[in-house]
């Protein structure tokens, strides 16, 4: 099938809204609930020494290559992929995978912080008493139970007991919770709302979804500060053990945390990327967003710390006992925070509406992942099918909201830290890995910079250049070989997972990285001559980067857009 021209692809009305939308995207809930307790827990302060070291060697080099090449492309990741290493296709296919599964269970999180966010209303706070129907009175207690290891907090009984209704473990799914899957149907239909028009709509609604959260989090810090014992929570965030620094394991964390917040390996980037106009400064754009991503990171740290010390202080508690990272920091600890603040209904509403803009950045981008493969893909045969673009984004809500289910039943939150897990954690890495292989040193870094040169009109400097060919692949590797030899099984809390159910979690990692090898046989196979020429003509690119393209809109510039001729 010829591919779409360069006229047919739409493009973001202005670069502000590039700008914004993967800020959001990169900008999500870990920012919140992982990298201020990773940063207590790794050497406080010390810690920001490897973190920006891996920001600087790791973070921006990978996040500017994913906008190059999906800005040149102007492709997803599934044929940007394909064309500059066949190859290694599959990865592409692998991150549109992993994306779809993310989210398939990501919209959950969004499920309940709108849950959260409705009940923030109450005259009292329904997590703020140990006297409502779903509290087991006899171990409840209002404030943290510190040592006392058989009460649960009136906060924490909310979440498990009213929110999810948990049952004892995955064995048991115990039925939909129906308001859970009303709540899940309304965060699809925002999310289809908001993404429907493609870059047209998303560009206008990330102009409050990604603004947003910092006026919550400005307004927080500011209260926060000006709280007894607020500034030892601070100290404890930030005094340096400068020990730490010589635990490998810190500086593998710091370089995880850059990966995983900025989002590399989704595909997110470069599909966002793929809708710039060819000449785009994305050079500038990787600045602002991976700075403005880490300095998110470093606000909210200041922010729920403040407030843990807060917490500490009035129930006479070491901070330690109090700190914690993941879902239950946001919708365990803060809730409780808020329970002792002045007008706490307006500070709860405030806070999870700034949750739901998160998390609704980063699923806009997950989705039109999704979107722009079949869109790339099949083109006008999707189109003769579901008539409209709309109609196509509408199906893929809705068979995302379908396998999202399972996670809202009763035993939906072990079904949700499998996912997670082996999603999240475990495939990751190993699609990183490859796809910095597949454009770091098979498709070659003077070809990016040929690349980077016709968009932007000068090559990539030698600290790119130096970072692409040797330190972000090493880095990247180390982080693969750490996640695999430190693997551990998915568990919550104390719930040890069962054998099976690791088993079905190893197979949902397969289900993204098994397209890596697939492809690779079938672009052996497809090819002719001995099995050493098969591999070498498969690892050719199939860009040429020495044609023109006669593209009105580059008949303007001074860059020359090339034509990008080959196989889909």
């Amino acid at each position: 099938m010829p591919e779409k021209t360069e006229e047919e692809r739409p493009t973001w009305g202005r670069n502000l809204e590039f700008i914004l939308a993967s800020v959001g995207y990169a900008v999500g809930l870990g920012n919140v609930w992982r990298f201020p307790y990773l940063c207590y827990r790794s050497g406080g302060g010390a810690f920001l020494i490897p973190y920006f070291t891996m920001l600087l060697l790791c973070g921006i080099p990978l996040l500017f290559m994913e906008f190059a090449i999906g800005q040149y492309t102007r492709l997803g990741p599934v044929h940007a992929l394909a064309k500059i290493c066949p190859l290694l296709k599959g990865v592409g296919v692998a991150t549109t995978v992993i994306s779809f599964l993310l989210c398939t269970y990501y919209n959950v999180i969004i499920t309940w912080a709108l849950y959260y966010f409705l009940n923030s209303f109450w005259t009292t706070l329904p997590w703020q008493t140990c006297n409502n129907s779903w509290n087991a009175v006899e171990n409840c207690s209002s404030g943290f139970p510190g040592n006392a290891s058989h009460l649960q907090s009136a906060s924490q009984q909310f979440f498990d007991r009213k929110l999810l209704e948990k049952t004892d473990g995955i064995e048991e799914a115990g039925g939909v919770r129906w308001e859970l899957f009303g709540l899940l149907f309304v965060a699809w239909a925002i999310v289809y709302l908001c993404i429907f028009k493609g870059v047209k709509s998303t560009g206008k609604v990330v102009y409050f979804t990604a603004i947003f959260p910092y006026f919550v989090l400005f307004a927080l810090l500011i209260n926060n500060v000006q709280l007894p014992g607020a500034v030892n929570g601070i100290l404890y965030f930030l005094t340096p053990v400068w020990g730490k620094l010589l635990e490998v394991q810190v500086w593998v964390n710091a370089a995880a945390q850059v990966f995983n917040s900025i989002g590399i390996g989704f595909g997110s980037m470069i599909s966002l990327a793929s809708y710039n106009k060819f000449n785009n400064n994305i050079l500038r754009d990787t600045l602002i967003v991976a700075l403005t991503n880490s300095a998110t990171s470093i606000l909210a740290g200041f922010v729920i710390f403040s407030a843990i010390g807060y917490m500490a202080h009035i129930h006479n508690l070491p901070v330690e006992d109090i700190a914690t990272d993941g879902p239950g920091l946001v919708f365990v600890v803060y809730p409780e925070v808020f329970s002792t603040m002045p007008v706490p209904q307006l500070w709860a509403a405030l806070f999870f509406l700034m949750l739901l803009c998160l998390g609704l950045d980063s699923q806009f981008s997950m989705a039109e992942v999704a979107v722009t493969y079949f869109m790339d893909e099949f083109g006008a045969k999707v189109l003769r099918i579901f008539k409209r673009r709309e109609l196509l984004v509408l199906a893929v809500c809705l068979v995302c909201f379908l396998f999202g289910i399972p996670h809202i039943n009763r035993g939906g939150i072990y079904v949700f830290q499998l996912m997670d897990h082996y999603t999240a954690v475990v495939s990751l890495m190993f699609l990183a890995f490859f796809e910095v292989l597949a454009i770091c040193w098979i498709f070659g870094v003077n070809r990016i910079s040929t690349m980077i040169r016709r968009m932007l009109g000068k090559d990539p400097n030698l600290f790119f250049r130096l970072n692409w060919m040797v330190a972000t692949p090493f880095l990247v590797l180390v982080i693969l070989v750490s996640s695999i030899v430190q693997y551990s099984p998915a568990r919550y809390g104390k719930y040890v997972y069962p054998g099976w159910a690791n088993a079905v979690g190893w197979g949902i990692s397969l289900l993204s990285i098994v397209w890596i090898p697939l492809g690779a046989l079938q672009e052996i196979w497809r090819n002719e001559g001995s099995l050493l020429q098969r591999i070498k003509h498969a690892m050719m690119p199939t860009i040429d980067l020495d044609a023109e393209d006669d593209h009105p809109e580059e008949k303007k510039s001074k860059f020359p857009l090339i034509a990008i001729n080959g196989h889909d």
